[in-house]
């Protein structure tokens, strides 16, 4: 290999999608950047187009029309239906705690479907052979085995306050190094409210057990939607977990307290 060939340079790209930011960070080889800034291209396609389907805030999208009955999955792009049984399957392996359905009954697959396109757009990289570097999904984190910094496999928790709160700043660091987990994903009220309702709740009422939880898995779509189960659930959902190979979970309690799973402080940062 020449020193062209195995020389990296550090890259950035924030894209603004489905109401967040995210963001691609990491290294490549210094002779392949023209190739980098297109698959960077596709795979923010790959996310505006499912911001596009699955956006419940827009009102002519796929799904939009389809919460008010004027078409139905069949005549939709199939990648619908692809991602209606996904969220049906995740329902399942959950003991319904997670939920793709609304109070309302109306489907909303917002609980899967950011990570679900945040892997589909990684997979671009990763096929063109961009290996080393992190994704960060809108708080949520996927870390991919190619990246090669140490610090690039540590990720800090936010504490249960909004960002721009007095007392904002980092609940905990997490250290992946040498590990099998790859991503964490975060659920709780501190910037968007109760916006995660009991599916098993009469009405499907918000749900507020707990303030916050956080999912550490080998997978971010994993992660993320157990983050949203295990939030629904409230503590009884750490016996669940302690059920499922490669996931911990940390939660925060309403007095300020943490309860975790059997493996969760191995991965504390030292």
């Amino acid at each position: 290999m020449s020193s062209a060939e195995s020389q990296k340079v550090p890259f950035q790209h924030i894209e603004y999608c489905m109401g967040t930011a995210f963001v691609f960070q990491g290294r490549a080889a210094a002779n392949n950047q023209d190739r980098l800034a297109d698959l960077i291209s596709d795979a923010c396609r790959e996310l505006n187009t499912a911001d596009q389907i699955f956006s419940l805030y827009k009102p002519e999208s796929p799904l939009s029309r389809l919460a008010r009955g004027e078409t139905s999955v069949a005549e939709l792009d199939p990648i619908v239906n692809k991602v209606w049984d996904a969220c049906l399957e995740w329902e399942s392996q959950t003991g319904g705690w997670f939920s793709s359905f609304t109070p309302q009954n109306t489907f909303d697959p917002s609980g899967l479907v950011k990570t679900w396109a945040a892997q589909r757009a990684a997979n671009i990289l990763l096929d063109g052979g961009v290996g080393d570097f992190t994704l960060n999904a809108g708080g949520d984190i996927l870390i991919n085995s190619g990246s090669i910094e140490r610090v690039d496999w540590r990720i800090a928790v936010h504490k249960p306050t909004s960002i721009s709160s007095d007392d904002a700043g980092i609940l905990t660091v997490f250290d992946f190094w040498n590990t099998e987990f790859r991503a964490l994903a975060t659920s709780g009220m501190s910037e968007r409210g109760k916006h995660i309702w009991n599916p098993k709740a009469a009405g499907k009422e918000a749900a507020d057990s707990i303030v916050q939880v956080s999912a550490l898995s080998d997978d971010l779509v994993t992660a993320d939607v157990w983050a949203t189960a295990a939030f629904a659930e409230g503590p009884d959902a750490l016996d669940r977990i302690e059920q499922v190979r490669n996931l911990e979970a940390l939660m925060v309690l309403h007095d300020g307290n943490l309860i975790g799973t059997s493996g969760i402080t191995r991965l504390l940062a030292k």
